[in-house]
């Protein structure tokens, strides 16, 4: 059976430039590449590819349906109090789950949501 060896996420967002820059400045990826309409992003083995769509709707109007992944991280703590001092917005504080997992949620600039989460 094949493994799957790394996942990249693909987000529609409504303004690249605007979006990319919300990535890259306020959560800390990097970009891999740009191609006309698209750009590659990434902080460790997180991967996301922004695509521009100007006319689809806002993932703020899914309610529910924005969220889009969970992120396994070494220090959730950390990476909370980073994005904290960046202003991010929170849609769940950082707290020890019962099942194991130190977490917090983020909205980004364009409603998507994101789950970041430590073992503990």
């Amino acid at each position: 059976m094949t493994d799957f060896i790394a996942t990249r996420f693909t987000l529609a967002v409504l303004d690249l430039a605007k979006s990319t820059d919300y990535y890259t400045s306020v959560l800390g990826l990097v970009i891999d590449f740009t191609v006309p309409g698209w750009s590659f992003l990434s902080r460790g083995s997180f991967r996301v590819m922004l695509g521009e769509c100007k006319d689809a709707m806002s993932p703020a109007q899914l309610g529910d349906h924005s969220w889009y992944g969970y992120v396994y991280v070494s220090d959730a703590s950390a990476l909370f109090a980073e994005f904290r001092a960046k202003g991010v917005e929170f849609v769940q504080e950082l707290a020890d789950k019962p099942w194991g997992m130190r977490e917090f949620g983020i909205r980004t600039i364009d409603g998507h949501r994101i789950m970041f989460g430590q073992e503990f």
